[in-house]
């Protein structure tokens, strides 16, 4: 019962039946070794494949030494790998706060906090105002708490589509529908529906992007998996590109966040290296234009620095793609965190080129940019 609120806790839909079903499994021939006691309850417990990896690590550690506390804390320091015995997963956050929500006091993890969770008003405005590159290991770990504990919400758009309601035009196939039933019945009333604008995500990966482009990733997976309650999910799409496009919606689908930046991290050949954004944006307005765009109902969200590696030509091809690319979606918006200096000009070829086509060029580059964008979203 502990290890289900374990999972639970660290972002896995386990319901109590799993539980009792788990308990039954075990009862009937579960017990006999550990092999067999870990597949009964994955098979019982997870019944996602991007769940597993998270199962993996929980079992890992929740069952191999009675010193629970002692295990996390061994797993959130550096280990040398010996010859004897296989390596043990890879470290989850996640999974290390569900395990033990508050350190005792007396732990030597709480003499060596630099920057908690929970913070005052004060720090809460210096991390707001903190550049995502200058960031340190702890303030970055604190930034990605404050852009989970975000509720993205995109404007809503109107649709072909109609839904029954109390108001509105008179619905008249249902209406006779319900009078051919009956003798008599009272108009039947329905109203255009309203979905959330798609959106389309285009993160430059380049070795001077990584930090910023990772935070929007991050606001992605958010909106792919929203929280319970938040109304219908919107359509996402997720591509990165350095030297190549990659789509990543996929990946980004993982609840666990840290699970889905690592599927990224490791889809992506060209993490961390050059930029061609014209042939990036040739190959999407090639390939998925017309499958995520939606028509022209779309909202693009174009991250970059617009420094381009193939400039040659002056910038002439990446003005025509990024044209291409406006005239076929609702808006383009141009995050450019180049825009955090005061003295910034648009010299660059590429900035040039890029400049005349976006509906909307904004900063990325710290907590107070991400909340306003998200407010430009919800317009």
């Amino acid at each position: 019962m502990h290890f289900e609120r374990v999972l639970r806790t660290a972002g896995l839909p386990v319901g109590t039946d799993r539980l009792l079903l788990a308990a039954q499994a075990l009862e009937a021939g579960g017990l006999a070794s550990r092999a067999d006691f870990k597949a009964t309850l994955a098979a019982c417990l997870v019944d996602r494949p991007e769940h597993r990896p998270l199962f993996e690590q929980a079992f890992h550690v929740f069952w191999r030494d009675p010193d629970l506390l002692g295990r996390i804390m061994a797993l959130l320091l550096p280990r040398a790998q010996g010859r004897a015995g296989a390596p043990p997963p890879p470290e989850n956050r996640r999974l290390a706060d569900a395990l033990f929500p508050g350190a005792p006091a007396d732990s030597p993890r709480a003499e060596q906090v630099e920057i908690e969770a929970r913070l005052d008003a004060g720090n809460r405005e210096l991390l707001q105002r903190r550049d995502f590159d200058t960031m340190t290991a702890a303030e970055w770990a604190a930034a990605r708490q404050a852009l989970a504990a975000l509720q993205p919400r995109l404007a809503q758009q109107l649709t072909r589509r109609h839904a029954p309601a109390p108001q509105g035009r008179i619905a008249w196939r249902a209406t006779l529908r319900a009078e051919a039933r009956c003798d008599f019945a009272l108009p039947t009333r329905e109203r255009a529906r309203r979905r959330p604008t798609p959106l389309v995500l285009l993160a430059d990966i380049s070795g001077s992007m990584g930090r910023y482009s990772r935070v929007l990733l991050h606001l992605a997976q958010g909106l792919l998996n929203p929280a319970g309650g938040a109304g219908e999910a919107p359509v996402v799409e997720a591509f990165v590109f350095g030297t190549r496009l990659t789509r990543i919606t996929r990946q980004l689908k993982a609840r666990d966040p840290d699970a889905a930046l690592a599927a990224v991290s490791a889809a992506v050949p060209d993490w961390a290296g050059g930029t061609r954004i014209s042939q990036s944006l040739h190959a999407f307005n090639r390939d998925w234009a017309r499958r995520v765009l939606g028509g022209g109902a779309a909202t693009v969200l174009l991250i970059t620095d617009g420094l381009e590696r193939d400039a040659e030509d002056g910038g002439s091809h990446l003005a025509f793609e990024a044209e291409r690319l406006r005239l076929c979606c609702r808006e383009l918006i141009w995050l450019n965190p180049l825009l955090r200096f005061k003295e910034f000009q648009p010299r660059a070829s590429g900035v040039k080129a890029l400049l005349p086509q976006v509906t909307r060029h904004l900063p990325v580059h710290d907590l107070d940019s991400i909340d306003r964008l998200l407010d430009a979203l919800k317009r």
